[in-house]
């Protein structure tokens, strides 16, 4: 990624103030362990290069994106989840029955705005996004919210294609590469 501001980005991605390559992905779910929010989007990127490489998307569909966008839309999709989750830990009882303490993440966001909308926000203070970018990091959640109007994702996915692929290759990520694997 070498657009402008590209270089400010990374230096706060890589700055002690941020917890991108340690923080988890989830507090629960798909990669809820430290360092899965950084995997999960290498994950999401690979998932969303096969899809577009793919023979029938490509014959079918023509959708070009340069290797930037694409970069740009999977690595950063998940921005909004910088510093949202705290360690803490539960009480499970194991197999015979007792109670033992489990580590695991608490989601503690300090800057409620929302999902795909707050990694656009935390993006554009450094660097422009194309409108085709915004609108597929902003619905890369696709139908998953029930807080969600569905008549905006189709328009979205129907007017931005990259959208769709992103939801695509995220959902692809969370559910059949991750799931609930702990690490």
């Amino acid at each position: 990624i070498k657009r402008e501001g590209a270089d400010k980005l990374l230096e706060y991605l890589t700055s002690p103030q941020c917890d991108f390559f340690t923080a988890p992905a989830s507090a629960r779910f798909h990669s809820s362990y430290e360092g899965g929010l950084c995997e999960h989007s290498i994950n999401v990127y690979e998932c969303l290069v096969s899809y577009l490489e793919s023979p029938r998307i490509k014959s079918t569909f023509g959708f070009e994106y340069t290797d930037e966008s694409i970069a740009i839309v999977a690595l950063l999709h998940d921005l909004c989840k910088i510093g949202i989750y705290k360690k803490g830990f539960r009480n499970v009882k194991d197999e015979s029955g007792a109670w033992k303490r489990v580590d695991t993440f608490e989601y503690d966001d300090q800057l409620p705005y929302g999902h795909g909308e707050k990694s656009v926000y935390i993006i554009s203070g450094y660097m422009r996004l194309t409108r085709e970018e915004a609108f597929a990091i902003r619905y890369h959640m696709g139908y998953s919210s029930e807080r969600e109007d569905p008549r905006n994702v189709s328009a979205a996915f129907e007017m931005f294609p990259l959208a769709f692929a992103l939801s695509t290759a995220d959902s692809e990520a969370t559910y059949f590469i991750e799931g609930k694997k702990q690490k």
